[in-house]
Formats: C-alpha cells, structure tokens, sequence
C-alpha cells in the first residue's frame, strides 16, 4: 500500500479523494469510495437545503463505516445560498473532513477549525495555496488546468503547477485535474503531490449517479472534447464539448455579454440533461482526462486498478530502471 502524509492525516487507505461535484457527489458514489479506500465527498450545495444534506450525510453513513467529507463551494453570487446553515448542519452532523473551494472561506475555515475539522482547500494558482496555507488549513488540492470546472485564469497545467506548489506549499496537497489512472498516480507523487484527486473519472463509474449516456460519451472521447466557456467573462470553465458548449464559444466570439448565454447554461438545465440522458441539452463538466477513460468500472474497480498499476511502475518499470543504470555503472567501472 502506498503511504503518504495524505493518508495518515486523513485516515484512509490510499493517497485518492473524490473531490465535490456538483449534483454527482451524493451518497451512491460517495459511500462506495470511502468502502474501496479512498475519500470521497459530498456536494453541499447539491442537496437543496441544509436539512436536506443532514439526511444526506445519515444516508452515506448507512452505507460505510469509513471517513468521508462534505465539499462547500463558496462562490459570488446576487442571490447565494444560506453558506452558514449549511456549515452548521456540516458541524452538527459530526463530519471531520471538509473540502472548500471558492470565494473567501476564512470565515468557514475558522468555524470549522474550530470545531476539530480538518479542511482541504481547493485552488488553482500557487498564491491561492499559499493564502489558504495561512487561513490555517489543513491541506491543499492544486488544479491544473487541465481540469473540469473552474480552473482559473492563469492556464498553467498540472506539470508545471503542482511542483511549482510543492516547492512552496508546506501542508500535504493533493493534485487535481488530469489524473485517471496508476500513470497519474505515481507521476503526481514524483512532482511533490502527497496524493491525487479526480472528478471526471468517478463520473465514469458504474456508481456515479448520471445518466449513462454521459459515461459513454466519456469513453468515446478523446482529449480534444472539452471546451473553455466564459473565457471573456473572467470566470473560464472546463466543459465536455457538445452543442450547448459550442454555441455559448459563438457567442463570446461575437463580445455578446453574459445575459445572452445564461439560458443556455443554467445549471437547473444541465441537470435535466444529467436525468434525461440528453448530452447536448446543457453543460456538464468535464476535464481533459476524458482522451484517457476507457472504461465505465466499479468505484472499487477503479481504486484498486489505480493502485495495482502505480504499485507495478514503482516496482517493476522505475525500480527496473534504477537496476539497469546501477548495472552499467557497475561494467563501465
């Protein structure tokens, strides 16, 4: 088993978290996770109301006796959700493992801080890990550009990124955005990164509560299927490419402002597409890492081949290597 400061701060059996996602991160995905190992996490603001994630998280705990988390995304909005309740319903549930991601979560850090509760902040840029890093967090996740989602405004992909954090970053991290399999596993470790985190893949499980018409279009795709939508409106975004996509890259094409394409990307829209199984009808996220899904497993198919094949390359492939030099050396002397 592959041991790292990930795994012993969180008490779980390998180096992988399914981060938050949005009307994904529920308890048929989350709870097989956690069973396989690894650590997976609800979506807050998926459930409609705070008292609706409270049944949510009992729900989950039917289903495992292993740690999980609850993701809360903080983000700027005219009308936003009530961040605070749905905070207080994470502390009074007992949860000890947040994942945050967005707009200022000081306040949410230190609430939950100080209620013992680990949190793992997400950012996309280094001076964003190193904000968080002093906000008193207890761990990073650095997402490359490469990821589905918002992955900033700086366009710096995971290669350069998460050992660019590394080199400054002190609290253990966890690398997010084109990770899928032992490959990204072992290649993230090697940069600096104490574990990985992947969105994208867990959709492509047999457990991932969408459609299947959206797993399939994932194997089918190659790594040229994603769009960057509101480029022009400073808030970029990683989608699967589809028909909704592409008309909303026309429009920012042509300076039309938000108010032109925001019945096309409503998010109560990408969720009927989400139920429906029609790919095209809305949005859905989804990361470069789609050119490298091939399969639809189960969660713990999926966990135990990722960490059979890092174990492999970091045995055979990599140890192999070493041995080869070491023996040359040997007949060069």
């Amino acid at each position: 088993m592959i041991k790292t400061r990930f795994t012993e701060m969180f008490g779980v059996d390998h180096p992988i978290a399914q981060g938050g996602m949005m009307w994904v991160g529920k308890a048929e995905l989350v709870a097989p996770v956690a069973n396989a190992g690894a650590l997976g996490f609800l979506t807050a603001l998926t459930q409609p109301t705070p008292e609706a994630l409270t049944k949510e998280i009992a729900r989950t705990r039917e289903m495992t006796d292993k740690p999980f988390g609850v993701n809360i995304t903080i983000l700027p909005s005219i009308n936003p959700p009530p961040y605070a309740e749905y905070r207080q319903a994470i502390i009074e549930a007992g949860i000890k493992i947040v994942e945050t991601a967005g707009y200022k979560p000081q306040e949410h850090v230190d609430d939950f801080k100080a209620h013992g509760i680990k949190v793992i902040h997400k950012c996309t840029a280094v001076r964003h890990a190193l904000s968080a890093e002093r906000m008193g967090v207890d761990a990073i996740s650095i997402d490359g550009f490469e990821c589905a989602g918002h992955p900033g405004e700086d366009d710096i992909p995971g290669l350069i990124l998460i050992p660019a954090a590394a080199n400054k970053v002190k609290v253990p991290m966890l690398a997010s955005g084109g990770f899928a399999d032992g490959r990204g596993l072992v290649a993230a470790l090697a940069l600096g990164a104490d574990g990985i985190n992947m969105g994208t893949r867990f959709c492509a499980t047999q457990e991932a509560p969408i459609h299947e018409n959206f797993k399939k279009i994932m194997v089918e795709s190659d790594e040229r299927a994603t769009d960057i939508i509101f480029r022009t409106y400073k808030n970029s975004a990683r989608v699967a490419r589809n028909a909704i996509s592409q008309e909303v890259v026309r429009l920012e094409r042509e300076g039309r402002p938000f108010e032109d394409v925001a019945h096309l990307v409503k998010g109560a829209r990408g969720l009927e597409g989400l139920i429906s199984g029609d790919t095209d009808h809305g949005i859905w996220t989804a990361g470069s890492v789609v050119g490298i899904i091939n399969d639809i497993p189960t969660v713990k198919g999926l966990i135990d081949g990722i960490i059979e094949q890092a174990e492999a390359l970091i045995r055979q492939r990599l140890e192999g290597m070493l041995t080869t030099l070491e023996n040359r050396s040997s007949q060069a002397a």
